[in-house]
């Protein structure tokens, strides 16, 4: 009798337990997300019932469904219907964001006119940071792999630098460093691929062009020292170069290559001291002792923000290889999260000055000391030294009419003494004097058989030509055989 009631109780107190604990789970607070949602509606827990809330709200839930079209038109109702509403603001930027989640190229060239026109008419507001953020987002996630055309990656890189200077109290700004930092990774190993390439084809002006700007834009770049090592080896390449090359002097020679080997020997230095922690440092290591240069050693503070640096970055899985070849955009997760991106406009370094500094120590080679002889100084050469090309003779030849002559020839009038001293002695006769040119012998008197006024007579005596012996050719003439008689040879 009394276990219905107990069965009744237990089942009581199940239900009421399930209830708090549904009420515990409904008052939860949300989790925040690492990066912030811009899409997402920050109105949603403001409780209204105002028509033009209920308007904004309704476009929304159609916005996180992928109604676009209805979205759209719900928030243009409410701008014109209540032009004065203080969501207004919002509501405008939920039109760019309905262009911007439907994607296509088309769509999101519209979510960027939709923003720009927002930081136009509201460029006070804090959603202008906002706006901003997502006109960067637009390139960023049209960015192609660093093979690819880089249009879209330059200017990701140049929305999130101006994102950055423009609103630099904005929450979003880490946001947008460390997608900066990602673009720019991008960027970076593009710059590099194509400087390796030019290193292997021998053309190191290129390379060293592409790989210094690099460098210099790019600090922050994953393999920084790689890129270093590049341009070492590309001034090690010229100073072989420079080594083998035909019709250069010995002593330029040696003072070029020394000059190439020093700038190679600078760019390895750099790897140690720059990046001491980075997987490639022991390479340049052994590069200076294979050149028999000092190895420097990297400061305690280069240490630790090259192990900071390290340590930001994400390993490279296989997976993320495969996604890599699937995907369209290109893998950043070897980019750096700490340290500040560079905020200018990079400054390239092309190949045209690298020939020229190239010029500069092939002067600086052939003139070490600066000065150079000035023209027509070159002092002749004595009486017993071979000639040079640099110094006239001392004894050049004299041309002068000869006596008694026509004009025409050529006699030594003035030779240089014997030099007693002379090792090598001259050799041939002593008399060296040419003879005067002799007078041409005349000519034969022409004789005329033919009298004046006789006119010659004319040959009569016309030799007949002789007859073709027609005998042995075929000839239409004769009668052609008809019947069986063309059978007959005869």
């Amino acid at each position: 009798m009394n276990r219905l009631p107990l069965k009744t109780a237990a089942l009581v107190l199940a239900v009421l337990a399930l209830g708090s604990v549904s009420a515990q789970a409904r008052e939860k607070k949300p989790k925040h997300k690492k990066n912030q949602d811009l899409s997402a509606n920050p109105l949603a827990n403001v409780a209204s019932k105002q028509p033009d809330k209920e308007l904004f709200d309704k476009a929304m839930i159609a916005l996180k469904k992928g109604r676009f079209d209805v979205a759209r038109l719900t928030l243009q109702t409410m701008l014109n219907t209540y032009p004065d509403s203080e969501y207004r603001m919002r509501a405008k930027l939920a039109v760019g964001d309905s262009w911007f989640k439907e994607g296509g190229t088309a769509a999101l060239a519209q979510a960027e006119a939709e923003y720009k026109d927002f930081i136009t008419f509201f460029p006070q507001a804090p959603e202008a940071a906002e706006a901003q953020m997502k006109v960067a987002d637009i390139y960023y996630e049209q960015m192609e792999k660093p093979d690819r055309d880089y249009t879209n990656a330059q200017r990701a890189e140049q929305e999130y630098r101006n994102m950055i200077n423009q609103f630099p109290d904005s929450s979003l700004v880490p946001r947008a460093k460390q997608k900066l930092r990602d673009v720019q990774e991008v960027l970076a190993e593009r710059e590099t691929e194509i400087g390796l390439f030019y290193s292997t084809h021998e053309n190191f002006s290129a390379s060293i062009a592409r790989l210094e700007t690099v460098v210099d834009t790019y600090p922050l770049y994953s393999k920084s020292d790689q890129a270093l090592l590049g341009i070492g080896d590309a001034f090690a390449g010229e100073a072989r170069a420079v080594a083998v090359a035909p019709g250069v002097p010995g002593a330029v020679r040696e003072r070029l290559r020394a000059s190439y080997l020093d700038r190679a020997a600078a760019s390895y230095a750099k790897v140690i001291t720059r990046y001491p922690m980075a997987p490639r440092v022991e390479d340049a290591r052994d590069r200076l002792v294979a050149m028999n240069r000092p190895v420097p050693e990297p400061t305690p503070e280069a240490i630790a923000e090259s192990d900071a640096e390290e340590r930001s970055r994400q390993a490279l899985h296989f997976t993320d290889r495969t996604l890599g070849l699937i995907k369209h955009g290109p893998t950043v997760v070897e980019a750096v999260h700490v340290g500040e991106p560079s905020l200018d406009d990079p400054k390239r370094v092309l190949a045209p000055e690298i020939t020229k500094q190239n010029i500069a120590a092939f002067n600086a080679a052939l003139n070490p000391g600066g000065t150079a002889a000035p023209a027509g100084a070159a002092t002749p050469t004595g009486v017993n030294e071979p000639p040079r090309s640099d110094k006239p003779s001392d004894a050049p030849l004299q041309l002068e009419k000869p006596e008694g002559g026509s004009g025409v020839g050529v006699q030594i009038v003035a030779a240089p003494a014997a030099d007693p001293n002379a090792v090598i002695k001259a050799v041939g006769p002593a008399n060296t004097a040419l003879p005067a040119a002799e007078k041409p012998a005349d000519a034969p008197e022409q004789v005329n058989d033919v009298k004046p006024g006789a006119t010659p007579a004319a040959s009569t005596d016309k030799k007949k030509k002789p007859k073709a012996d027609l005998s042995d050719e075929s000839s239409s003439k004769k009668k052609k055989k008809k019947g069986l008689n063309k059978l007959n040879p005869f």
